[in-house]
């Protein structure tokens, strides 16, 4: 085995086993505080969940979330050449200038949100320059996987190793919130061949519309997702493998970043269709990942709802959203911060000088 590979797979498996449950002493206390609210006990229904999961996450019943960013992972993808997109792959680097100047509606949310955009050309198929871009690129795109695998095991590894490390230095500058984005003409499709084969579901419900296309480019579509999963012959079994065979670099990315934040103890609100790809491999390969993600909003996108299933997740937001980027997971950056300042602005009923409820004791009358 190359002496780099087999380094680049220890630490993602060093980083895999550094990934502790939450701690169920914080969850317990947060629990017993929620109760003592002036509401009646879980009435506040999946803001007191996330309050919970973020005690349990932090390691406190109160904790402070800090610094927000989203971190949008671009890249390109071969399988373009098949026609199975309404956009052409240039639309690739020109959305990523798009955010490094502020103007696509990942900015804007982010804006209204707090929440910083941090990008990262991963595997785009052009030369990108900008002095806010983080330019980690992997090669120029992946390989058309309906004639090949769309990348090596090596590649794949290194990208997700880009998402981990992107992780690590933005909780060392003190961000503590995180959120999933993407930008990738073609990124549907891979996705898709990534729930078809982790997820046993049939291409024709695994696969959607994507960018908006018609009935005979989807019927197209998911031809070529059959195609690509017949040539590469992925393993169900090595969620590394599915990846590098039918994945892609930005998804890599993104199955680092939910691992990364995992490790570091940080909450990761993932976004629609593609992120929830990415989270699905990433708890594959790492179970416990599951209890640091929060699901922001149900997708368009038809297969998104098996993805949750998949992976045990409910998302907090229906709004019917399909465009990507992180959009709908800065959305949800609000109810998660939410919960939080219920947590420690509502008043207690001692407090408030409000009297509890009653529970009637068992076999008294009404």
């Amino acid at each position: 085995m190359d002496q780099n590979k087999a380094n680049g797979q220890e630490a993602l498996e060093q980083v895999i086993a550094g990934i502790r449950p939450l701690d169920s002493a914080a969850v317990e206390a947060a629990a017993r505080h929620l109760d003592q609210l002036t509401k009646p006990p879980g009435s506040l229904g999946r803001l007191e969940h996330v309050a919970k999961q973020l005690a349990g996450i932090h390691g406190e019943a109160l904790p402070e979330l800090g610094r927000k960013a989203v971190i949008v992972m671009a890249g390109d993808h071969g399988v373009c050449e098949e026609g199975i997109s309404a956009f052409p792959a240039e639309v690739t680097p020109q959305m990523v200038m798009n955010f490094l100047h502020g103007g696509a509606a990942v900015n804007v949310l982010a804006r209204q949100a707090g929440a910083d955009v941090v990008c990262v050309d991963i595997g785009v198929n052009a030369e990108l320059s900008h002095p806010d871009l983080r330019s980690r690129k992997i090669r120029r795109g992946t390989a058309n996987m309906a004639k090949g695998p769309a990348m090596s095991r090596r590649e794949a590894e290194a990208a997700v190793r880009v998402g981990i490390e992107t992780v690590e230095e933005l909780a060392a500058a003190g961000y503590r919130l995180f959120a999933t984005g993407e930008m990738g003409i073609g990124n549907t499709t891979a996705s898709s061949a990534l729930l078809a084969v982790l997820g046993g579901a049939d291409v024709a419900s695994a696969a959607g519309r994507g960018t908006g296309i018609d009935d005979a480019r989807l019927a197209h579509k998911q031809a070529v997702i059959r195609r690509s999963i017949e040539i590469n012959r992925p393993d169900p079994a090595d969620p590394m493998d599915v990846l590098t065979k039918v994945g892609g670099l930005e998804i890599a990315g993104l199955v680092g970043v939910i691992l990364g934040a995992a490790r570091c103890r940080c909450p990761v609100v993932i976004d629609g269709f593609i992120s929830s790809a990415a989270a699905l491999v990433a708890t594959r390969l790492a179970p416990e990942a599951a209890s640091y993600i929060i699901a922001s909003h149900l997708s368009q996108e038809q297969g998104h709802e098996r993805l949750l299933n998949e992976i045990g997740l409910v998302p907090m937001l229906r709004m019917d959203m399909r465009l990507g980027e992180g959009t709908g997971a800065v959305l949800a950056f609000s109810l998660v911060e939410a919960s939080v300042r219920i947590m420690k602005e509502m008043a207690t009923f001692a407090d408030a000088g409000v009297s509890k409820s009653e529970e009637k004791k068992e076999g008294a009358g009404a």
